[in-house]
């Protein structure tokens, strides 16, 4: 009776530990912790909201958001307010000549940082001071890959992938972006009608184009053979997205609803895709049937040379379920950063078709009306600087996240572990202070004399990010892009049509919220 006794006391003190346990550090996490961040914040005379038990200023920022959206802009380049309503009010209520103001993203502190020099500091830092924003496992259910990693997993990753992207790679890649062009150039010709004139939405036209190449480079196959995996990838970017907006609750993502068990399915279809292919590939790398001319082959080959080099270490190699989440993030971030430049840039070409002109006239200068070659693509200028004006005015990311993980300085200010530092892209882009007057106006001609002589040598311009951490497929993108538009400006003309609504918003890439309708006309070749 005494032993049956003790056992069941003994339970209860368990439990009761347990509870107090969980109970404190739900505590901790909502209450204590971002009182203390707050008070170390503001003793140090950085401003802010007040921190609002467990949601912060969630609530008022979907509202903002929701706000915003609600109505399209005149045709014109003055879009922060629209897309990011709740930094450009953090900034104004808060920012003052600190230009560090900061907000809750639940119990989280988020700075905003205004200073180049700071965001020069946060970028340019070692991987012991500053993590990648901790990304919920809904997020991680999109994508991982090198783009997400930190320290050595992140260094390993790099110096495995970086071969695939070097210039020589691009050049063999051209063939392929080639074939994506001349699909593309005659599913459009094909749609002109007896006046050479037609409507179209260049939002779905560019996403499938890039899904193309993308699909191409990477694996050797047509979109049409890796549809399944894009139409897989774009809804599971939507649904995480929505679950980003949100606070997220430790365990959640184990609550079997609707939305849960709809990510759990793409995430386990997509994945077992991938590996099919993967699969695939090592099997014709053992019988010497594969091709090394896409990004999969040089991955591998890649691979198999640092596990071979150090054969001594354990993990000197990428696993399967490593490459398979770079394939993932080779989708993801490869298909969506190319459309949404081309889209950009056939609305700005059709809002300023004076530069469109120049563009076209540069093209015909440097190819005619042969097709467009690797060296001939670097020496559109014009083109280049509308790329750089488009990227300045429409960057694919409005922001980076960074997140101390232990005690750090930046300038005069010291920011304790657990704050967030919001790098707001969009905003410096948009900044008169750094541009002049017509910060909001298209003006390629400021990248004449390149980016360092436009930017004056400050961090003000980093679509693609900088330092260590720059995109490993900025090269990548912007060849695919000099492509298209190149072969596109060679076969028509363009102007929005008026079905049009110009309403920039952010859905994880900053895109067009009712598409991109544009009126193409057929030109005649000379």
């Amino acid at each position: 009776m005494e032993l049956g006794y003790l056992l069941a006391f003994a339970a209860t003190a368990v439990t009761l530990a347990a509870a107090g346990w969980v109970g404190w550090s739900a505590a901790e996490w909502i209450w204590f912790q971002p009182r203390r961040l707050e008070r170390k914040l503001r003793a140090q005379g950085i401003r802010g909201s007040r921190y609002r038990l467990l949601y912060g200023d969630l609530k008022e920022i979907g509202n903002l958001v929701g706000e915003a959206r609600r109505k399209p802009l005149p045709l014109s380049h003055s879009i922060v307010d629209r897309v990011v309503p709740h930094f450009t009010r953090t900034v104004d209520l808060y920012g003052g000549k600190n230009k560090v103001p900061f907000f809750w993203f639940g119990p989280s502190p988020r700075v905003i940082i205004m200073d180049p020099e700071l965001v020069k500091d946060v970028l340019s830092s070692k991987f012991d001071h500053f993590e990648k924003l901790s990304y919920t496992p809904i997020l991680r259910q999109l994508t991982l890959g090198v783009a997400m990693y930190e320290g050595e997993k992140w260094a390993k990753h790099r110096r495995i992938i970086n071969p695939a992207f070097h210039v020589e790679k691009l050049k063999m890649m051209m063939p392929l972006f080639s074939a994506c062009c001349d699909e593309l150039i005659s599913r459009w010709e094909e749609l002109a009608d007896s006046s050479n004139v037609f409507e179209l939405d260049v939002l779905f036209e560019f996403q499938k184009f890039s899904a193309d190449v993308i699909s191409r480079t990477t694996f050797g196959i047509s979109y049409k053979e890796g549809r399944r995996i894009f139409e897989l990838q774009k809804e599971q970017t939507k649904l995480v997205f929505e679950a980003a907006r949100n606070l997220y609750i430790p365990g959640f993502r184990f609550i079997p609803t609707q939305r849960n068990r709809r990510r759990n399915e793409i995430y386990k279809e997509v994945t077992a895709l991938l590996r099919s292919m993967i699969e695939q590939r090592e099997h014709a790398i053992k019988n010497g049937e594969a091709k090394t001319n896409d990004l999969l082959g040089l991955l591998m080959e890649s691979n198999k040379r640092h596990a071979q080099e150090g054969y001594h270490l354990q993990d000197a190699s990428l696993t399967t379920e490593d490459v398979i989440e770079e394939c993932k993030l080779f989708y993801f971030a490869g298909q969506e950063t190319t459309s949404v430049l081309l889209i950009w840039t056939m609305i700005v070409l059709s809002m300023h078709p004076n530069w469109q002109d120049q563009a076209r006239n540069e093209v015909s200068q440097v190819f005619g009306q042969s097709k467009p070659t690797f060296e001939g693509l670097s020496r559109l200028k014009i083109v280049t600087m509308i790329f750089y004006e488009v990227l300045r005015l429409y960057p694919p990311g409005v922001a980076l996240f960074r997140h101390t993980c232990k005690e750090i300085k930046l300038g005069e200010f010291t920011f304790p572990p657990g704050v967030q530092l919001l790098l707001p892209i969009i905003l410096f882009h948009h900044s008169r202070e750094f541009w002049g007057d017509d910060a909001e106006e298209f003006n390629p001609e400021r990248f004449s004399e390149g980016v360092s002589k436009a930017t004056k040598n400050q961090l003000i311009f980093f679509p693609f990010g900088w330092g260590p951490r720059i995109c490993i497929g900025q090269s990548f993108a912007l060849t695919e892009a000099k492509m298209a538009l190149a072969r596109i400006l060679q076969r028509f003309s363009f102007e929005l049509s008026p079905s049009y609504a110009h309403a920039p918003y952010n859905i994880l890439i900053l895109q067009p919220q009712y598409g991109a309708q544009v009126i193409l006309h057929k030109l005649h070749p000379l």
